[in-house]
This record gives structure tokens, C-alpha cells and sequence, in this order.
């Protein structure tokens, strides 16, 4: 029916619309902006250096470490560095020098020199919703010759190449039950962008980890299609993932992370769904950036301006936050039944990129903080994933039998 319905608004929003053939050209830009003033590199403890780098968006990234000198060098995709200088940035005696700039068409790379060898031991990257903004962090400790020597080298391969999402037919068809429940997991991170990492544990192994045991059991009991958004440790854009998610037909999505956080003893699972106040900024900015074709299952915008886009994700929007808030309170009951640690505030709303598809009810799934030894304990461990992994099962089982229910009543 709520097809049915957009399809005739889509008319009556065409016979309004301006006839004319170009529509109104956009400016916007990719680039995100160093923050100097609340950014730098300093000495830390251990004999290394630390350096925290505020962007005013976030994006792919990667750390790596060079010899013959000695250096760690953060490539970026891409960072304007307009009116800094290194003196801007650099302070101690841990670095001896620091360079920044442009080095190839979409890259940016950052150089900072070491005093001596130096290991990476702590590297992230954190978002906040509410602002947008992004802060790399990343530690270094000294170490003997011989274990920088064996550590350095570029990675191989540029990796920043854009996946190309399944080719498979768009299913626009609300889930009732009388097919299997489509579910995409998207583990998160991978490739260039390792995510959160602690003790040499990186945030988008345990999450690919975590997300093929997830489909495992989800196969193996029955009534679920599954697909990954990865299935092994490549870079996949953020809206790519949404992409991928559509093509399949998904009727759910669960993208999968472990935080890290800088201070405080964080720990225990959290579930997110979009926000109220981000859901209109959504449907914008998905109308700037994402292909025509692909902003509604079934819904061909190709030739339609930002108001009637807008208009009608809007609507759709309508219809599947409430789902994915009931997902999210389905998913946390499970994981209570289960006796799985919670954080102190269990189900939360953000603003978060792979949130933000229209038409597919979608949360977020914090399962634990890498800062903290118990969490990061536990995502290693085999027996509590597989408990958590049965939680998560849980909960969309009893989601997908009265979201099912609904959908059979409003078609009567």
C-alpha cells in the first residue's frame, strides 16, 4: 500500500514540478579540513609520539611505517591542509619533522619523522554524531632496531578502489513471513580503514569474524537469506554499503563495530538506531551523493529534482523508523535474555552513515569497547560470540514473526 501511495504522490509532484530539462547544478566538496588548533603531534610515554588530528568529516585512512629514516606516514582520502604549517602541528623531541600535502589525484598523505624507531601501538578514528566531526588518534612506543625494521613497509596495493555492489534484482516486497527474512550484515571497517585497534587486535577482524559465525547460525536455522557487505579484509565506502544492502533486497540491516575510547572503563554492547533530528539531513544529503536509481527499491528518481527525492524518502522514512526501533528493542531483549553485558545506556540513536537507507530498517551494533581488557576479551572469545551471535538470532526471530504480523494487517 505505502507503494502504492508513493507511486501517486509521485505523479501529482511531477504535474507540480518545474518542466525544465537541467536540473540546478550542486556544489559541494568531498575534502575534510584539519582543525590545527585542535590538532597536533607531541611526545608521549614509552619514548614515542602521539598525535591527535580533529577532521571536520571523517574519512579512509591508514598508518603505516617507513625505513631509511625512520618515519610513520597517515595516508588519507582526502584532507585539506590549506593555511597549516608544520610548526602548526609538531612539538617535542620524539619527531623531528613533519610534512603534509597532496600526493597523487584523491590522496593525502601526512609525513612525520621519528628521532628513533618507533612502533604504532595505537591507532583509531572516532565520529561524533552530533557533530560530524572526526578525531584520529595514533601512539607510538620506541623498540629495537630489528622490530621496527621488521614491522615497516607500505601495505600492499592502493585498496581504495570502490566495490562493485551484487547485481541482483531490487525485492520491494515488506517482509510477512511467507519467504525467508533477507538479513545483511555489514561487519565494519576493513582494508585501508582497520578501525579502532588495541593489543594488535583490529576492530574490522573481529567484526568479519564475528559476522561469518553470525551468518553461520543465522543459515543454519532456518527461514534467513544472508548476505556480507565483505566477505574478507577489503575497504567498502560507507554509502556502498547501503547499495549493497538495496541490490539484495535486504529487509534488515545490522552493521557490526567494537568501539575504543580514550578515557574511562566503557564496556558492554550497544544498539543504535537513526536519530530523529538526523533523519532529515539524511534524506539531503542522500539526494547530493547517491545515484537516482538507487534512493528507493523500486522507485526510479533518475529524472527528478531534490524536492520530489526528499519528499519521498521522507515517507518511506516514516514507515521504517518505527520498524527499526522495534528491531533494536527486539535485538536488546535478546541480548538480556542471554546475559550478555549492556552498556549503561543500551539503545541509543546517531546519526551514523550505514543508517541511514530510507527503506530498510537498520541498527547499528556496538558489541563492546576494544579499550576495555573484559570486552576485548570477550569478542576473542569463541563461546561468547556464538552466546551473542544466539542473542542476536533471538531477537530477530521475534522481531521478524510481529513485524510480519503488522505487514499481513495493514495489507488487509
Amino acid at each position: 500500500m505505502l507503494r502504492a501511495a508513493l507511486r501517486i504522490l509521485l505523479v501529482g509532484l511531477l504535474a507540480c514540478a518545474p518542466q525544465s530539462g537541467a536540473l540546478r547544478a550542486q556544489e559541494f566538496s568531498a575534502l575534510a579540513r584539519l582543525e590545527a588548533a585542535r590538532s597536533g603531534v607531541a611526545d608521549a610515554r614509552g619514548g614515542g609520539i602521539e598525535a591527535k588530528l580533529l577532521l571536520s568529516q571523517p574519512v579512509p585512512y591508514r598508518v603505516f611505517t617507513l625505513d631509511e629514516p625512520r618515519r610513520v606516514v597517515l595516508d588519507f582520502r582526502e584532507v585539506d591542509f590549506s593555511g597549516i604549517t608544520p610548526d602548526d602541528l609538531l612539538s617535542g623531541s620524539n619527531a623531528t619533522g613533519l610534512r603534509f600535502g597532496v600526493f597523487r589525484p584523491g590522496w593525502s598523505r601526512m609525513v612525520i619523522d621519528l628521532a628513533g624507531p618507533q612502533a604504532v601501538v595505537e591507532a583509531g578514528m572516532r565520529t561524533d554524531p552530533a557533530t560530524g566531526r572526526a578525531a584520529i588518534t595514533l601512539r607510538t612506543e620506541a623498540v629495537d632496531a630489528e622490530t621496527y625494521a621488521a614491522q615497516a613497509g607500505p601495505p600492499p596495493g592502493a585498496g581504495w578502489e570502490r566495490p562493485q555492489p551484487a547485481d541482483v534484482p531490487p525485492l520491494v516486497r515488506r517482509q510477512d513471513g511467507s519467504r525467508p527474512l533477507r538479513v545483511v550484515l555489514d561487519p565494519g571497517h576493513g582494508g585501508i580503514d582497520p578501525g579502532a585497534e588495541r593489543g594488535g587486535h583490529k576492530e574490522a577482524d573481529l567484526m568479519l569474524t564475528f559476522a561469518r559465525e553470525l551468518k553461520e547460525k543465522l543459515l543454519r536455522a532456518g527461514g534467513y537469506e544472508v548476505l556480507l557487505t565483505r566477505e574478507e579484509d577489503v575497504f567498502v565506502p560507507l554509502e556502498t554499503r547501503v547499495s549493497i544492502a538495496r541490490a539484495f533486497g535486504a529487509d534488515v540491516f545490522l552493521s557490526l563495530h567494537a568501539d575504543a575510547l580514550a578515557e574511562g572503563r566503557a564496556t558492554g554492547t550497544t544498539l543504535y538506531t537513526l536519530s530523529d533530528r538526523a533523519s532529515d539531513r539524511a534524506s539531503a544529503l542522500l539526494a547530493e551523493r547517491h545515484d537516482r536509481d538507487q534512493l528507493l527499491a523500486g522507485v526510479d528518481l533518475t529524472e527528478q529534482d531534490d524536492v520530489i527525492a526528499i519528499v519521498l524518502m521522507e515517507m518511506v522514512r516514516r514507515d521504517t523508523m518505527p520498524r527499526a526501533d522495534k528491531l533494536a528493542s527486539a535485538l536488546l531483549d535478546g541480548l538480556k535474555a542471554n546475559e550478555i553485558t549492556l552498556y549503561k545506556k543500551p539503545k541509543l540513536s546517531a546519526g551514523f552513515s550505514v543508517l541511514k537507507s530510507p527503506d530498510i530498517p537498520s541498527v547499528l551494533i556496538e558489541l563492546g569497547f576494544l579499550s576495555n581488557p573484559s570486552d576485548l576479551d570477550r569478542l576473542q572469545d569463541a563461546a561468547w560470540r556464538d552466546r551473542a551471535a544466539g542473542a542476536i538470532l533471538d531477537g530477530l526471530k521475534a522481531w521478524a514473526a510481529a513485524d510480519a504480523a503488522e505487514a499481513r494487517l495493514l495489507r488487509k
